[in-house]
């Protein structure tokens, strides 16, 4: 039989391409939690699993022992070591028929999984300012951090995250870490002595339904019923082209009619620019009046000749709401698209000169109330010297424009971030789970604690321990205060987290005290670090001796024209924060108005007057959005949690 040769070329081709796909899919693939520098859980049983193709063998050295499989016929494998002592580092090999790994930093010690949203995912690079040295210092290689991307998946539960790689505590890598979770782990490391392993799956604004597994979703029918309308991918890919199509033409619009950039009316980012007809705002703060759109904001300031090439010269420019772009002297500086990062902008060597200087800020909102946020840093910071820069600024309207509807954040939709960041962890055994979330769900704060109650069952139901250690964070003090009782959805929401304690082996970190009134995203992550210690200590590590929290509220007693009230967490006795009488107490009678009372402390209780109410049915302790008044702790220096108490 004749064979062309172009025939034969074909199939050689032919053949070439089918081995090399066959080496190709032939190679064992890993988890991405499974690589160089990992931490596994020790006392635990160890899982090593991966892929390959049907009925390759695998082997896997760890420790002395030396384990060999094959993968089934759907190209899974695994291999089980019998749990072993804390410690590190090891080497680990895992070799197929094709390829092999070899990890020459494996760590046996406490893994914890730390998940919820924006404050769980703030990192240490965003708390620099008030944790310095923390930055400096940082060169722990027995902590170690794991972040998983951002992704979701509504059609089922994903084998694997998406990607990312086990990082060590050191000054190179610490801007990364979750700032909550790093100070978790170091005071963990230093009272333990063991390695501590990090898996951060966090996404910023998150409610807790995105969060719940499947099963437990059920209970939610609202919920579930929206998570499966979208396994429909048609649908997702509808909203992304609608939400960008939109976006898109907004933005269009906004510059072409934006009057610094039409001729006429001058380039109003160079230095000579005159501004006529602005408006002077003598403190930088939000705009008058509601307003969508762009605003140019103009400040001229002088310089000696000993200042201009200042080295390392940084602008501090609070925070913006929504968008800005910055300019100094007609140079572009830097530009930060969203409204709650700090703006911490690098001024380049040169763009600064003797004299008169002029920096111009173009700020966009897209909806509600557009400009800066009061009692933040507004400042030139030049080596040692800071040119303030919060008064007589100058702003003019650029372009006024309709609200743009925001982006639809379809991740944020109830299981998709469940399926796709937490359930390919199941297979990891973890210590416990860190959760620092609530803020997005204080538009319903009824819900929360059977939230909670089902978020729970079913992770702890996913990795087979039904005493799993969950510790979770109440959220701090935030928004201006009040001087009158007021309701509030944000007390609400952290008496639901209080209720949740009722959840056996939880434990809650009191952050009452460590809030910002002007930032939802609060600093001081150093405390609710080292509180979610406090409560591990006492959850997931057996300790029962010492105080692990601020005073808890136990019972209400009316006796005679005062109220008693019983603490638990007490330690060595009460007292206030501020060395003032105490404050915070508040009680309603059968009309249900709260009104302020005094109270003192009696030895291990607190007393509560009650004369102004004939009958009192409720009493709370720290109810508002922010409680700057609430200022009573234990002898630690713990604060009180706040609470409602209806009495019997």
């Amino acid at each position: 039989m004749y064979l062309s040769k172009q025939f034969l070329k074909s199939l050689v081709l032919l053949i070439f391409v089918w081995i090399k796909a066959s080496q190709l899919h032939a190679e064992v693939r890993l988890p991405h939690l499974i690589s160089e520098g990992m931490v596994l859980q020790w006392g635990e049983t160890i899982r090593i699993w991966g892929w390959g193709m049907p009925g390759e063998q695998v082997d896997v050295k760890f420790f002395g022992e030396e384990k060999q499989t094959k993968t089934n016929e759907k190209g899974l494998w695994e291999v089980v070591f019998d749990g072993m002592e804390a410690g590190g580092p090891y080497k680990m090999l895992i070799k197929g028929v094709d390829n092999s790994f070899q990890f020459n930093e494996v760590w046996l010690g406490d893994v914890w999984l730390c998940s919820g949203q924006s404050n769980m995912e703030q990192t240490m690079s965003r708390v620099e300012p008030m944790f310095p040295e923390e930055i400096q210092q940082a060169n722990n290689p027995m902590i170690r951090y794991f972040d998983v991307p951002d992704a979701y998946d509504f059609s089922e539960p994903q084998q694997d995250v998406k990607g990312g790689k086990w990082l060590s505590a050191n000054k190179a890598n610490i801007y990364q870490f979750s700032a909550v979770a790093y100070f978790f782990a170091k005071k963990i490391q230093e009272d333990y002595d063991i390695p501590i392993g990090l898996i951060n799956a966090s996404v910023g604004g998150s409610p807790i339904q995105s969060w719940i597994r499947e099963a437990e979703l059920k209970r939610f029918p609202e919920d579930y019923d929206e998570a499966m309308r979208f396994k429909n991918p048609d649908l997702i890919k509808k909203i992304e082209k609608d939400d960008r199509e939109r976006m898109t033409n907004w933005y269009k619009e906004l510059n072409q009619k934006d009057k610094a950039y039409q001729s006429q009316t001058g380039n109003w980012n160079q230095v000579d620019f005159e501004p006529l007809g602005w408006t002077k705002m003598e403190q930088l703060d939000f705009w008058p009046e509601p307003m969508h759109g762009v605003f140019w904001f103009r400040k001229t300031f002088e310089l000696d000749e000993s200042l201009e090439n200042e080295a390392n010269a940084k602008l501090l420019l609070g925070t913006i709401v929504d968008a800005d772009s910055v300019f100094i002297n007609g140079n572009f500086v830097g530009n930060t698209t969203y409204r709650y990062p700090p703006r911490r902008y690098e001024v380049p060597r040169g763009v600064l000169k003797p004299g008169k200087n002029v920096i111009m800020v173009r700020v966009i909102n897209e909806r509600d109330r557009g400009g800066f946020v009061r009692d933040k840093p507004y400042e030139l910071v030049l080596g040692e010297k800071v040119i303030p820069l919060q008064e007589d600024w100058e702003y003019h309207l650029g372009a006024e424009m309709p609200e743009l509807q925001g982006q639809t954040f379809i991740r944020w939709n109830p299981l998709g971030l469940y399926q796709a960041m937490v359930a390919p962890i199941h297979h990891f055994p973890v210590k416990g789970i860190l959760w620092y979330q609530g803020e997005s769900n204080t538009g319903r704060p009824d819900l929360y604690v059977a939230q909670m109650e089902a978020l729970i069952q079913g992770w702890r139901a996913a990795w087979k321990r039904d005493d799993l250690p969950f510790l979770f964070v109440q959220l701090p003090n935030f928004m201006a205060s009040s001087e009158q009782p007021q309701e509030s959805n944000w007390a609400k929401l952290r008496e639901a987290q209080r209720k949740s304690l009722s959840i056996p082996h939880t434990g809650m970190a009191v952050t009452i005290d460590v809030g910002e009134a002007n930032d939802i995203h609060p600093l001081d992550k150093k405390n609710v670090g080292n509180r979610l210690a406090l409560q591990a200590k006492k959850v997931a590590y057996g300790e029962d001796e010492g105080v692990f929290s601020g005073p808890m509220i136990q019972s209400v007693e009316k006796k005679g024209a005062f109220l008693e009230l019983t603490f638990a967490e007490v330690g060595e006795g009460l007292l206030t924060s501020d060395g003032n009488s105490l404050a915070g107490f508040a009680v309603a009678g059968e009309d249900g108005v709260f009104v302020w009372t005094k109270a003192q402390i009696v030895g291990k209780k607190v007393m509560v007057k009650c004369e102004a109410i004939d009958n009192p049915q409720k009493i709370r302790y720290a109810w508002a959005n922010n409680p700057v008044q609430a200022n009573l702790m234990n002898q630690q220096g713990l604060p009180a949690s706040p609470f409602e108490m209806t009495l019997e």
